[in-house]
């Protein structure tokens, strides 16, 4: 159970520290398959707070998948070390935001115009079956992905999946943080109350170490980082305007659309430094 006096703000403390450590594990339980200690407990105020955690849960889900691929690699060519490594990831977050993809791939697909458009958008979203756009949005950016990765060298993949794993979960807490949240209940609800600065900050701190760590030891070439980086960013921007101008806002589906689609985006501008 949580101190009474361990606040969100309490960092300097040990209570503080291990509020910390609980907000980051029910992160981690709910956007993986993990295990979490039973002494983190719960309390549905925290879970808004989980949020900024977000981006760092791309560390263990990254791990395992440079762990498979590094493994793999040693076996078979690049082309299944690299797909494994990818089956991993999805398994590990339970196709979460493959589902995201997928929904928001067909709802967005709809037709006709104005608020009866985005009713039938958000309608569609919420069905559990999966419609040809969903079906080639996931299975395209699936195939993205793998190129990408299988176009640059061994030593670079599991440098590639070590940032893009992270850095696409960032893309995610500006629209958190920007746009409405769209359901009135839902999985994402709880965490989709709007965050604050600070929250967005300690999400960005999950990879900016690890940004300067790979530029210092020369792990990715700078232009492929910062190319990567641009369509990421740039991919964000266009969904986020074209989920306000269709829906108006944003659902946990859109958050995990945006992770795919930024997480591929890097790896293409990754592969692109290795044509030149």
């Amino acid at each position: 159970m949580p101190q009474p006096e361990s606040t969100d703000t309490d960092l300097s403390s040990s209570s503080g520290w291990l509020h910390q450590l609980r907000l980051f594990l029910l992160a981690l339980q709910f956007f993986t398959r993990l295990p979490i200690p039973r002494w983190v407990g719960f309390d549905a105020a925290w879970q808004r707070h989980a949020i900024r955690y977000f981006p760092a849960i791309g560390v263990p889900v990254a791990l395992v998948s440079m762990g498979v691929y590094a493994l793999a690699a040693q076996i078979w060519p690049q082309t299944a070390a690299v797909l494994l490594a990818v089956i991993a990831g999805i398994l590990l977050t339970g196709a979460m935001h493959e589902d995201g993809m997928a929904d928001t791939c067909d709802g967005l697909g709809a037709g006709g115009s104005g608020n009866e458009r985005a009713q039938r958008s958000l309608a569609i979203m919420r069905d559990s079956h999966v419609g040809v756009f969903g079906i080639l949005g996931v299975v395209l950016t699936l195939a993205l992905k793998c190129a990408a990765l299988i176009a640059l060298p061994g030593p670079q993949v599991c440098a590639a999946l070590l940032l893009a794993h992270p850095l696409s979960r960032l893309a995610c807490l500006p629209l958190i943080s920007a746009l409405p949240y769209l359901r009135a209940e839902g999985k994402a609800r709880a965490l989709a109350a709007q965050i604050t600065a600070p929250e967005c900050w300690i999400g960005a701190l999950t990879v900016l170490p690890l940004l300067l760590l790979s530029v210092w030891r020369g792990w990715l070439p700078w232009p492929g980082l910062l190319f990567g980086i641009v369509l990421a960013a740039l991919s964000t921007w266009w969904m986020a305007r074209l989920f306000v101008k269709r829906i108006g806002g944003y659902t946990g589906d859109c958050l995990g659309a945006v992770q795919q689609a930024s997480e591929a985006m890097f790896y293409l501008g990754l592969a692109a430094a290795f044509r030149f």
